[in-house]
């Protein structure tokens, strides 16, 4: 795991007390990816309880502290280094993950990440010709569920986009794709591209 990720030793030292300042015994770190593979993609660290942690999580033992490392992020960590450096203010702990945003996507990855290759590398440079995007909320009973912005949000040509555009792409790219569904509320359209 450590050509993966590397936790340096003041970063261990720095995480070690935090948790002893907690208070709570069995609290480990948790490290994972919101968003992965996508332009939003976010490294996240938090405090995991035991009944927090997930059975596929990948779990590093270090001398001071246990990480829990997200399972669907682990391709994305790949290269990760959280560190502390000291500083006269106490310090500061960076997270850099740089394979973070980029898609690291197979047949096996999780169907929402699929989804997401194909909106933020084929679709969205689309829509971005009239200053619009879509994002994907959830993925939840072979539907799709969608979120348009800038200039697609009150566009009079969103039904196409949505039918003839994005529901085709991703129905002829993933299987597990039945339809898509819209979730924008497109009585605003200050933005929109036609009106």
């Amino acid at each position: 795991m450590n050509e993966i990720i590397n936790i340096t030793k003041s970063a261990e030292e720095y995480l070690s007390k935090l948790i002893q300042d907690k208070n709570e015994t069995d609290l480990s770190i948790r490290i994972f990816i919101s968003d992965p593979g996508t332009p939003k993609a976010e490294t996240c660290l938090a405090y995991c309880k035991p009944d927090e942690a997930m059975p596929d999580d990948m779990i590093i033992n270090l001398e001071l502290i246990n990480v829990n490392i997200e399972k669907r992020s682990i391709p994305f960590l790949k290269d990760c280094e959280v560190n502390f450096d000291k500083d006269n203010f106490g310090g500061q702990l960076t997270i850099k993950a740089p394979n973070a945003r980029l898609p690291n996507i197979s047949p096996d990855s999780p169907v929402e990440d699929r989804i997401n290759y194909v909106i933020y590398n084929e679709i969205n440079p689309m829509l971005e010709s009239h200053g619009g995007e879509v994002n994907l909320v959830k993925f939840d009973d072979d539907i799709a569920v969608l979120q348009f912005g800038g200039g697609c949000q009150g566009c009079g040509m969103v039904d196409v986009t949505l039918k003839d555009g994005i529901e085709k792409t991703l129905i002829e790219q993933i299987p597990e794709v039945k339809g898509v569904k819209d979730l924008t509320d497109h009585s605003i359209d200050d933005n929109a591209y036609y009106k």
